[in-house]
């Protein structure tokens, strides 16, 4: 197994702009690819149908992405300091891969968007932290020898990578985000390669 999974929800566009910058520092580590997933949104008044494969962007996760990887990065949009519903819907069906510890000793990262300052990011990151707790998974942040952690105007923290999108999604990721987007998907990569490594 070398494929990272960059899984993610994205309402307008700024967590998939994120994916793509996590998955260019998944490829930064030798041996390491980056597989982009994304989930389907759902309805709040009874189940959406969608088709298999989505207009654009990239393909809809499976539990068989979650089950071949070597690693995780997970990311959401904040909702009132929280993970999006989608990606929640997608996680609660990951009960056969917990009873089967499939993903216990793989390393994750999480990320986020908001669309204000003080929108939730570290509460959002967190809660997308205990679920991936639950399965097993080895943690990865963001440590502060990222220079760019101590910089930042907008997005980033130790928790994992985010983004300041502004209230209508007009800010662009900075450069300081991108690096610290990178810098999460490398770390993620380098510890599963390590693991691998270990494991012979």
């Amino acid at each position: 197994m070398s494929d990272i999974l960059v899984l993610y929800y994205s309402r307008y566009g700024a967590t998939a702009q994120m994916a793509n910058h996590i998955a260019r520092g998944v490829e930064e580590v030798a041996g390491m690819t980056a597989r982009i997933r994304t989930v389907a949104p759902v309805s709040t008044v009874c189940e959406a149908t969608q088709d298999a494969i989505p207009a654009e962007g990239p393909p809809y996760a499976t539990l068989d992405d979650l089950r071949e990887c070597a690693g995780l990065v997970l990311g959401s949009p904040t909702r009132f300091g929280n993970m999006a519903a989608p990606l929640k819907y997608f996680i609660d069906q990951t009960g056969g891969l917990w009873l089967s510890g499939v993903l216990a000793g793989k390393p994750a990262g999480v990320f986020t968007s908001t669309s204000t300052p003080h929108g939730g990011q570290e509460s959002t990151l967190l809660s997308m932290m205990i679920p991936l707790l639950h399965h097993g998974m080895l943690l990865v942040g963001i440590p502060f020898t990222e220079r760019e952690l101590i910089t930042t105007h907008g997005g980033g923290t130790p928790y994992g990578a985010s983004h300041y999108a502004g209230a209508d999604g007009e800010q662009p990721v900075s450069e300081e985000e991108k690096v610290l987007c990178r810098a999460l998907g490398r770390r993620v990569a380098e510890t599963a390669h390590a693991l691998r490594t270990a494991q012979g």
